[in-house]
């Protein structure tokens, strides 16, 4: 890469000089050209104003007086003699066969003047002038040498330069291409000796303030990423291994005492502690398959309108049958879009963990707000600590260490509705009552949510489930 980058660097370089050292030369010798045609024709206007002014004679004078190297002036008589030059050498014959009419300049590029034994490139300017009713042709040949010869000379110093500048073009990109690598190649190092058994490494970060540091910090943050997903995905194994172990050992122990058993009686005994274990597991099992779709957005989600009031209606009836608290209901009749039974999920989930850790009275409530729907499940129990509210909805927690699996439930219900209620972009957080009692809100967004009106004069909630058990 090192390697490719200085040799492309250099043909860059090696290019913008040949193009921009073509149109160099090319704008110099234009320029040369032009101030050199600016300044013979200024000459002829001179020698014009002379003859205009005073005489052909004294003009004739004047371009003698005011000769210099390079530059040839003859003014022709109406015949096409010579009547006046500047040296006497131009006195021979004309320098040109130009003969603009009065008042028209023509300008003519030659190779050499013969009659002059000149071998130079001149410019040749030739003004007609209208001298009493005889045409005099004012003629001045500059030379143009001097500016080719410039051009020439320019173009040699760009020529030996170039090589010199594509050197050091070189090697300050090798230079700094190497520089640049070596960083990289570091990061790359420390990165390759980091092993899924040591996801707590990082790369040093350089004080560049440039990519390369951008570079580092955000493998830096991918290695984190990496790390915490590592633990996470380690504890949800440890601890679904822990889960399973209660359930696995007990079917085991009963299966072997009941096949040695040989009357069948154990059999009877155990059946029933059997079945219910293997529900355990069952439960559980589906637990962690919901939670695993949840987290890798692979839940599939059946999206409908939905009568919240009347999932929430259905799971209260169910509360009411197993519960012995007193149950409180206040609902509106609210509209959103989801999966139905999904949704009765994440109630049935919250309403059980409610019914857990209640004393004696449980309160739902569902209405309409400016922000969506928003249900709200109290209990008469102690709120989660604040320090915990947000660690609650994790996977396999359970706040109060003491209490048996079989009462504090596996520590999936509430990472469960977290995910569901995050599929249907909605949330989920627990608080505290005005009376100190536990809190738990789900809420929803209001672009899915529309009110549903009562049908007739039937209330959206059943009588029966305002009573207490």
């Amino acid at each position: 890469m090192r390697k490719r980058a200085t040799a492309t660097a250099v043909l860059v370089v090696a290019a913008a000089l040949a193009v921009g050292g073509i149109v160099l030369l090319a704008l110099l010798q234009s320029s040369l050209v032009a101030s050199t045609e600016t300044t013979a024709r200024q000459q002829s206007f001179d020698v014009i104003a002379q003859i205009s002014g005073q005489d052909v004679a004294e003009a004739g004078q004047y371009i003698a007086l005011t000769a210099h190297t390079g530059q040839y002036v003859q003014i022709l008589a109406p015949g096409g003699s010579v009547f006046a030059s500047s040296i006497p050498a131009a006195a021979a014959a004309p320098l040109t066969s130009l003969r603009p009419g009065a008042g028209q300049t023509l300008t003519q590029d030659v190779t050499g003047l013969d009659s002059l034994h000149d071998s130079d490139d001149f410019l040749i300017v030739a003004t007609g002038v209208d001298v009493g009713g005889r045409l005099y042709t004012v003629v001045v040949a500059a030379t143009v040498q001097v500016q080719a010869d410039t051009v020439s000379t320019v173009a040699w110093f760009i020529l030996g330069a170039t090589p010199m500048l594509l050197v050091v073009v070189g090697i300050s990109v090798w230079v700094l291409v190497g520089r640049s690598l070596r960083q990289v190649e570091l990061i790359r190092g420390q990165v390759a000796g980091i092993s899924a058994r040591s996801l707590d490494g990082r790369v040093d970060v350089p004080p560049t303030a440039d990519e390369i540091q951008s570079l580092a910090e955000t493998m830096n943050m991918m290695l984190g990423r990496l790390q915490a997903s590592d633990q996470e995905q380690r504890r949800f194994v440890s601890d679904a291994s822990h889960e399973l172990r209660s359930p696995l050992a007990t079917l085991s122990a009963g299966v072997e005492i009941a096949a040695a058993d040989a009357s069948g009686a154990t059999w009877e005994q155990m059946k029933t502690v059997l079945a219910g274990e293997t529900a355990r597991m069952r439960y559980l099992v589906e637990d962690l398959l919901t939670l695993a779709k949840t987290n890798d957005g692979g839940l599939r989600l059946e999206s409908t309108d939905v009568d919240l009031d009347d999932v929430l209606n259905e799971e209260i009836r169910r509360l009411r049958s197993t519960s012995t608290r007193v149950i409180e209901v206040s609902l509106e009749p609210v509209r959103v879009s989801g999966d139905p039974r999904r949704l009765g999920q994440v109630v049935r989930n919250v309403l059980d963990n409610a019914d857990r850790h209640a004393t004696s009275r449980i309160s739902i409530r569902l209405r309409n707000t400016n922000d969506g729907a928003l249900i709200s499940i109290d209990n008469d129990g102690l709120p989660v600590p604040a320090a915990e509210r947000d660690r609650i909805f994790e996977r396999f927690v359970r706040l109060d260490q003491s209490r048996s699996r079989e009462s504090g439930g596996s520590g999936l219900g509430l990472a469960i509705a977290a995910g569901i209620m995050a599929a249907h972009h909605g949330w989920i957080r627990t608080g505290e009552t005005p009376g100190g009692g536990c809190r738990f809100e789900l809420g929803f967004t209001p672009a899915p949510a529309t009110a549903r009106q009562p049908e007739g004069p039937d209330l959206a909630v059943d009588p029966r489930l305002a009573e207490a058990p």
